[in-house]
């Protein structure tokens, strides 16, 4: 730029000089030869060329600050698509963790639910047996309870001259063998069931009071040394398997009002 304007200046010197003619005729005494002024026109050229310079200078000057005012636009820009970005990666995030939430609460809702049918097929393995076993366990307590408990007691004593009663005497001591291999026969048989799970329940034994999802009323009576609602007779004793009713106890229940 400097160099176009140092040749322009110079092309309007050369112009200007031939049109300008001599003031005044030499003179042989003065050895000076006058010219004419050129000031104004190079005062002119001169303020031109300054004013291109610092125009320049002024562009060159502005030049940062457009770059800055480029960068920052190009920076807000940026930074708003930055933006817009983050909240589409945090949207999605959130979804995300959302769904791996639901996911392992469902996962570990399967994991109880097949150990908690683990735990029942274990535990209730026996009951379609223990319902086949109740029958032939309630025959052999009625066999035990229908013996008189007079019988069961010991013999009188026998004389020589009552010799029927000797016969009398061995079958009512046989009688009395068989009532106990009976009883621990169904001993056994209980504690074996029971290591199992299978427990037969009595409540008049323990004077529980009426549980409907436990016990099965057959009738009610007055009882006035005990208060109402309470079991005071078992017609049916019940049975449980690991705390589930195979079969509800048939009682009598007090109702005194």
């Amino acid at each position: 730029m400097i160099q176009r304007n140092l040749l322009r200046v110079s092309r309007s010197l050369n112009a200007n000089l031939p049109n300008r003619t001599i003031s005044t005729p030499l003179r042989r005494s003065s050895p000076s030869i006058r010219y004419p002024a050129i000031s104004s026109s190079s005062g002119r050229i001169t303020s031109r060329w300054y004013s291109d310079t610092t125009e320049a200078k002024k562009d060159e000057a502005k030049e940062p600050e457009k770059k800055a005012e480029a960068a920052h636009s190009t920076s807000a820009a940026e930074v708003e698509k930055l933006k817009k970005d983050l909240e589409a990666k945090t949207k999605e995030a959130v979804e995300l963790k959302d769904q791996y939430l639901r996911a392992l609460a469902d996962y570990r809702n399967v994991q109880e639910r097949s150990k908690r049918d683990a735990q029942n097929a274990k535990a209730f393995a026996l009951q379609s047996i223990s319902k086949d076993l109740i029958p032939s366990i309630d025959t052999l307590s009625y066999a035990l309870t229908s013996i008189p408990p007079q019988k069961l007691s010991s013999p009188p004593a026998i004389t020589s001259e009552t010799p029927p009663e000797t016969v009398l005497q061995t079958l009512h001591k046989d009688l009395v063998n068989l009532h106990q291999g009976l009883t621990m026969t169904e001993t056994v048989l209980m504690d074996t069931l029971k290591k199992h799970g299978l427990v037969r329940t009595d409540p008049s034994v323990e004077g529980e009071k009426f549980d409907p999802n436990r016990h099965e009323a057959v009738f009610m009576a007055p009882q006035p040394e005990k208060e109402d609602g309470v079991v005071f007779h078992t017609q049916q004793k019940g049975y449980e398997l690991n705390g589930r009713v195979l079969r509800a106890a048939q009682v009598g229940v007090v109702k005194n009002s």
